[in-house]
């Protein structure tokens, strides 16, 4: 492959860390985006596409490296500590208007994911509409990390490891070990990015249709894990402790993934799917929006033309559901794949 060099020091699978979705989801999550941009922006972001796809994990580099206390709320959204309804009804439509009505301690607590994809959404178009390119590039990776939490239920409810109901390790399981798993069967076209003629209203479907599925899927894992001896839950070491990953993450058994995955009903694929055609969206909206800026001339011609070829074969891949990876990073290394 040849796109340009534009990358970070720091790459996803040398960094000891835990992701949300997941660093395998997070960098399919943009990566298949790129190809569901129309033509007039796809060559631009498939020159950099090694550097979106790299710089999705960014965000949790933050919270756990550089340990940026300010980023760990932008990652989530406790509804039930807004709305004993939870769902988003009768929340602020924008970060000022939250900011306004709630101090900081609570916003800290409870999390500004929402809030978050708009303000960022609002820096790209911004940034589209000035043309600066490295800002672009930031700002669009960064949106697609926050669209693929809003799109994995437990970053929108309190029980976010199940931890209130006797299933902790839950969260590594859904978003990490079973995408990484199960996901190179999963039909990753989405068709072309659609414009968003209303970005609040849409930044909370996408909210409440996660936290929709919060129940189903805990409830799933609370009555298999109970039919089930520990030992065909978790892979355990000879001493009977239940192995972990390098990130501290609970084993769970090729037999136990296979049961579960089955009953979430397509579930994960359907999120994963979810995601990226909304970040598509998102970042095709924030470019019409600005005014539709030509991009061509933001890299070299000769970089876009020697691009071209592999662009066309990559996105022929993607037409049939699929995205090449130079290296996808995981977190359950010779655990995945084991049962397939």
């Amino acid at each position: 492959m040849k796109k340009s060099v534009l990358f970070l020091a720091l790459m996803a699978g040398s960094i000891t860390l835990v992701f949300a979705w997941g660093a395998w989801g997070h960098q399919h999550i943009n990566r298949a985006a790129v190809f569901a941009l129309p033509a007039e922006m796809r060559p631009f972001f498939y020159n950099h596409i090694d550097f979106i796809t790299e710089e999705s994990v960014v965000p949790d580099l933050r919270k756990y490296t550089i340990n940026d206390r300010a980023e760990f709320p932008r990652h989530y959204i406790d509804l039930e500590l807004y709305n004993p309804q939870g769902d988003m009804t009768g929340l602020p439509l924008t970060m000022k208007e939250a900011k306004a009505r709630y101090p900081d301690s609570v916003l800290n607590k409870a999390g500004t994911l929402p809030w978050t994809i708009l303000e960022v959404t609002d820096k790209l178009t911004t940034a589209f509409r000035s043309k600066k390119k490295t800002e672009i590039l930031f700002l669009a990776a960064d949106l697609g990390h926050y669209i693929g939490d809003a799109h994995m239920p437990l970053h929108t409810a309190l029980n976010h490891d199940g931890q209130l109901t006797g299933q902790k390790g839950i969260h590594a399981l859904w978003e990490g070990q079973l995408p990484e798993t199960y996901g190179a069967g999963y039909d990753l076209n989405t068709g072309e990015a659609k414009y968003i003629t209303d970005l609040s209203r849409e930044t909370r479907a996408m909210i409440d249709s996660s936290h929709h599925l919060v129940e189903q899927l805990l409830s799933a894992d609370k009555e298999l894990s109970a039919s089930m001896p520990r030992e065909k839950v978790y892979v355990l070491d000879s001493a009977g402790h239940i192995v972990v990953n390098q990130y501290g993450d609970m084993v769970h058994t090729v037999e136990y993934m296979k049961v579960y995955h089955q009953r979430l009903g397509g579930m994960i694929e359907q999120q994963l799917r979810g995601a990226i055609a909304e970040t598509s969206a998102f970042w095709y909206t924030a470019w019409v929006n600005a005014g539709k800026p030509d991009l061509s001339d933001l890299d070299p011609p000769a970089l876009t033309k020697r691009n071209r070829k592999d662009m066309d074969f990559d996105w022929r891949r993607w037409s049939r559901g699929k995205v090449e990876m130079v290296k996808p990073s995981g977190e359950f290394g010779r655990w995945v794949g084991s049962g397939r």
